[in-house]
């Protein structure tokens, strides 16, 4: 009688959600999934990676390698990449900016892109908000650039201040950023047919009240401390680590970060929320 309540308290708990967020409350369920979505592949070489970093966080609680899913996000900035080295050391996903503004495309996007399809590294595109420019069409913009295609995870929304802009200064009350956000999200959902992720940092959420921005999933940036102790407990999909990291295949400085939840969980995740057209 102990060995059965034992093996029914264990079927329970391997059903539940080591993470406290509910993956599926967004996204259709798997059960609900074209059949070319539960299809797509989302290897996973390397589980509970420690990558290296130049300036390493002496992390109290839970660390981002006891996380299984590690990936990163890249730009211009980290040129050529070795998408085969970094994926053989335990990179399994990647958001790659796209777009900035309404004018601006990342140099290297074309090329990453195209290397991430090649090498079976699931990946989406990121937009950077210019706060000098109407969200509708900096959502045009990015349409006109990212092309829609099947294989592809939901698109990011970057929402922080960008004090380096030479150009824009503007800081916006939080009302005008919640509205040109859902104008911009809209947009895309619109288009693609996936619901965004949302991108930020720990002083833009702060400043703009997000925590009452619902209805999506957040990528939160955190490089001191765990995002539940910077974000007031907000659940989180993705969580930036660090920006001093260290990763096989790409040159300097490496964006890293983490999935919340299991490997079985992201690829779950990735059947429900991988574009089919």
């Amino acid at each position: 009688m102990r060995a059965l309540i034992a093996a029914l308290l264990a079927a329970t708990l391997a059903g539940c959600s080591s993470t406290g967020l509910d993956l599926a409350a967004i996204a259709p369920t798997a059960a609900n999934a074209s059949p070319a979505a539960m299809a797509v592949d989302a290897p996973v070489m390397v589980t509970h990676p420690r990558f290296g970093d130049r300036k390493p966080t002496d992390w109290k609680g839970k660390t981002p390698w006891s996380y299984a899913v590690h990936g990163t996000d890249v730009s211009r900035y980290q040129s050529d990449i070795d998408w085969p080295t970094a994926k053989a050391a335990g990179i399994s996903f990647a958001f790659i900016k796209a777009t900035e503004g309404g004018d601006r495309v990342d140099p290297m996007f074309a090329q990453n892109w195209a290397a991430t399809r090649a090498h079976g590294v699931p990946r989406s595109a990121y937009h950077f908000y210019y706060f000098c420019r109407p969200a509708i069409e900096q959502a045009q913009w990015f349409i006109r650039n990212v092309p829609k295609e099947a294989g592809t995870l939901p698109h990011v929304l970057d929402m922080e201040w960008n004090h380096l802009s030479p150009s824009c200064k503007l800081r916006p009350n939080w009302q005008v950023v919640h509205r040109e956000m859902k104008v911009f999200l809209d947009a895309i959902e619109r288009h693609y047919g996936q619901r965004p992720i949302i991108y930020t940092s720990v002083d833009f959420y702060e400043d703009n009240r997000l925590a009452s921005f619902k209805g999506y999933h957040w990528w939160l940036r955190s490089v001191a401390a765990h995002p539940h102790d910077r974000y007031e407990g907000e659940n989180f999909l993705f969580w930036q680590y660090t920006g001093t990291g260290i990763v096989p295949g790409k040159k300097g400085d490496a964006d890293i970060n983490v999935f919340n939840g299991s490997v079985r969980q992201w690829r779950d995740w990735v059947a429900r929320n991988t574009s089919t057209s």
